[in-house]
């Protein structure tokens, strides 16, 4: 069968670099769990080195063509290949609350949303990585105080640790992308779970960075808080100079203010 030609309207950039797609597979550490799910595996650069792994490996893909050329191409995937969009698929169908990693070289145009998709799935995803658009890769990792610190970077760090691993250049892609990418991986905290409401959290997270120029007295003003609460000192800050440990603080003191969401 033929190749696949990238489409670019589903962000596809086709790895050709043997090696580089061997380091991806490399980056997971198959610990805690027995199965993975790649996201958007294309001609299967990667999953040839996944399907070495002594693990359980299924692959999601949206694109028929692709699909096509796992499912003539690549015998193990038998059974395991999910015709379906990762972000709207309900993915316990397969893992019926199962524990997956998830690897993937993602495309660009939806990486951020596989992430945010991950973070709703945290309790059954102990492990996570692959490639994104560098900058990408690099804000879910990046800490306070930088400018491209941000929501991504704060919920993301909220449930696991993060780590920026390395850069991959564009003449390694079919077609070659315009930036630069990054390879990251996240290990969910061995605790987890948030001492104050998990809802309540991300809309605080979001709320505040959506203003990320004011102090948060200012960007927070929709939450309605008390004149006492708004004299507290951590509201004279701007929302990237908050840690992660400082926005659940932060949570807390509106919480116990009385507001619920």
């Amino acid at each position: 069968m033929e190749k696949v030609k990238a489409k670019k309207h589903l962000g596809q950039h086709f790895l050709k670099d043997e090696s580089i797609a061997k380091a991806i597979a490399d980056t997971l550490t198959f610990k805690g769990y027995d199965e993975v799910l790649e996201i958007g595996p294309g001609m299967g650069v990667l999953t040839k080195y996944l399907l070495e792994k002594p693990v359980n490996t299924h692959v999601i893909e949206i694109d028929t063509e692709s699909v096509a050329y796992l499912d003539a191409n690549y015998p193990k995937l038998k059974d395991k290949i999910i015709s379906q969009d990762f972000l709207k698929y309900n993915i316990n169908e397969v893992y019926q609350n199962k524990q997956f990693a998830i690897i993937g070289n993602f495309p660009y145009n939806i990486s951020s949303q596989i992430v945010f998709r991950t973070l709703e799935l945290r309790d059954q995803i102990p492990e996570f990585s692959g490639m994104f658009q560098k900058e990408v890769a690099e804000r879910i990792c990046e800490k306070k105080g930088s400018k491209t610190y941000g929501i991504l970077s704060v919920l993301a760090q909220a449930f696991y640790d993060t780590e920026y691993l390395f850069t991959v250049n564009e003449n390694v892609f079919i077609p070659p992308p315009k930036v630069k990418s990054g390879v990251m991986r996240m290990t969910r905290k061995e605790d987890y779970s948030l001492p104050c409401s998990e809802k309540l959290f991300f809309t605080v997270v979001k709320t505040a960075f959506q203003q990320r120029r004011k102090t948060l007295r200012n960007s927070l003003k929709t939450l309605n808080l008390s004149d006492n609460l708004r004299e507290d000192t951590i509201f004279d800050k701007r929302p990237e100079q908050l840690s992660v440990d400082e926005f659940i603080e932060l949570t807390q003191k509106i919480e116990t203010d009385g507001v619920q969401s």
